[in-house]
């Protein structure tokens, strides 16, 4: 019998990527490095470092709004949606899309936000509650937000390594990630929001052309026709209907996504630089009615190479059939089911022609960098404004708030490479991010929506908020593993539960990330107006969109 390793090993490695592939992608990140050298000397003050002076005009805010907001983690993740979940996934991108509208067209946290000139949401937290809100709210964010980055770099590093064909088994991921990291931490420490910026501009251009280019490839190789009768062969109703019974979503997780909808645009610390950096709340405005066409974009093109890959594996690539799902019910088994993020990079390996495979492979570098610079770059400050300085007695000055700064990218990006190599991934990637993001934005929501439109809100419900938000993390699938299966010992019929699931099956499937996401949100607003009814403040500060 042939072995299955090198069988596999051979399947994963056939590619069209060349060494012309490899040159364009080189020269492409040579001009990432020249930036950061250009722009370093504008980045000599903390503003300038982390707002880029607050001279974004509409345009360009959008540019570099969608640029971080559309990283290769984005394409990665979305695409293992839609392989999963086929056309169903689309519900995610119409609801990002539907509540970035309502948000622009309201002005509803974001434009208050711009108003009151602060450089991080923390910041916002001790104007209203208070200093040591500030504190911990830094900490909170600082925490979860790293955490929710922490599979950013593994996953990019995934994707070059499926795409190029190398052996995922061997040390080149490891390899990868070590040059994306040193690339992304060299620009970004150099040049701050400035570097960030005009790379995330010339990032979305490449980008932008590069996905679409893609996604009408991956249509024009397998048809339209093709592609949906084979989701509803396989698939089924499910394919379609997120709210199909034994689909890959359902009821909880559809309300779970339109939360995580105005989380995305209106309360995620990345995207709320942007607003803090435009030039006007007026803008703040503007650039959300126009990026959510964007936010919907950027879903719904990634879904759809998602599905073509689940239709090329299942219907015209048999050595590949062992390796990922190519059924409803395979969707779920571990050894088939947690290799799905590699389908779409090696189906792109296998249909793009050489050239157009470097420029869309240096188009999703492009991705990759987008999201890292900005997302290293607010962590960072954040350590830097809302924790370090404000429990320092002695003023920072903006020299040694820079290099601080810098020294925390530094010290996040080690982090990245090593939580990549250690963490068990147990669950989908997007629902990953969605509960490391939950730690910090199940307390934030109802600290800043209170914190702007509601007299009584106190510093007490504030910062009890913030602590039990911190509970998300038990979403967690190693955690929920433990907590489930304590609750399964806690019921009548749990032996024959786990008997007929699994235990970790079962554990993970009575204890969904959604339902713990949701629960924390239900209890940190409990906790927030009783906290705040019970123990007001004893000089109450005015909600700030009255005094705006």
């Amino acid at each position: 019998m042939p072995d299955l390793r090198a069988v596999e090993s051979n399947a994963l490695s056939q590619t069209n990527f060349s060494t012309l592939d490899w040159i364009i992608v080189a020269g492409y990140l040579a001009v990432s490095v020249v930036i950061g050298l250009m722009v370093r000397r504008y980045a000599s003050s903390m503003k300038n470092y982390i707002t880029a002076g607050r001279g974004l005009g509409t345009w360009l805010g959008i540019a570099t709004m969608t640029g971080t907001e559309l990283g290769l983690v984005t394409v990665m993740y979305s695409a293992e949606k839609g392989y999963k979940g086929g056309f169903a996934a689309f519900h995610i991108a119409i609801l990002a899309g539907a509540v970035t509208l309502l948000v622009g067209l309201t002005g509803f946290i974001v434009a208050s936000l711009r108003r009151e000139k602060v450089l991080t949401i923390p910041e916002f937290y001790e104007k209203r509650f208070g200093r040591r809100t500030r504190i911990l709210g830094g900490i909170v964010l600082a925490f979860g937000g790293i955490l929710n980055m922490g599979l950013f770099l593994k996953v990019g590093s995934e994707f070059i390594v499926g795409v190029t064909g190398m052996s995922a088994d061997s040390a080149a991921l490891q390899w990868v990630m070590t040059t994306l990291l040193a690339l992304v931490l060299f620009y970004t420490v150099l040049g701050g929001m400035i570097s960030v910026v005009i790379t995330d501009y010339i990032q979305f251009v490449v980008l932008s052309f590069g996905l679409l280019l893609t996604v009408l490839i991956a249509i024009f190789t397998l048809g339209w026709d093709h592609i949906f009768a084979t989701v509803q062969d396989r698939l089924g109703p499910s394919g379609f209907d997120p709210l199909a019974s034994g689909g890959q979503f359902g009821v909880e997780y559809v309300s779970w996504m339109a939360l995580l909808g105005l989380v995305g645009c209106a309360i995620w610390p990345t995207a709320v630089a942007r607003a803090l950096a435009m030039e006007s709340p007026q803008a703040v405005k503007r650039q959300y009615i126009w990026s959510s066409i964007s936010f919907t974009i950027r879903f719904l093109l990634p879904y759809v190479l998602g599905i073509c890959a689940f239709v090329y594996v299942a219907t015209e690539a048999a050595d590949l059939q062992n390796l990922f799902p190519v059924n409803a019910e395979e969707m779920s088994d571990p050894s088939k089911g947690s290799k799905v993020r590699y389908a779409m990079p090696i189906f792109l390996g296998k249909i793009l022609p050489i050239g157009i495979l470097g420029l869309i492979s240096a188009a999703m570098i492009a991705a990759f960098m987008s999201t890292h610079d900005s997302y290293l770059l607010t962590w960072s400050s954040v350590l830097t404004q809302d924790v370090v300085a404000p429990l320092r007695r002695q003023e920072l000055s903006n020299r040694a708030r820079i290099w601080l700064t810098r020294a925390f990218i530094i010290l996040i990006g080690i982090f990245l490479w090593l939580w990549g190599v250690i963490y068990p991934v147990g669950e989908d990637l997007w629902d990953y991010m969605a509960i490391t993001g939950a730690i910090y934005f199940t307390g934030a929501i109802p600290v800043l929506i209170g914190g702007l439109y509601w007299k009584r809100a106190s510093s007490t419900g504030a910062f009890w908020s913030l602590v039990v938000g911190t509970s998300a993390v038990l979403g967690l699938a190693p955690l929920r593993k433990i907590v489930g299966g304590f609750i399964l010992r806690l019921i009548d019929h749990a032996p024959a539960l786990a008997t007929e699931k699994g235990y970790d099956e079962a554990a993970l499937a009575m204890l969904t990330g959604e339902r713990v996401g949701l629960f924390c949100i239900a209890m940190t607003m409990i906790v927030f107006v009783v906290g705040s009814l019970l123990f007001p403040d004893r000089e109450p500060t005015a909600a700030i969109s009255e005094e705006s």
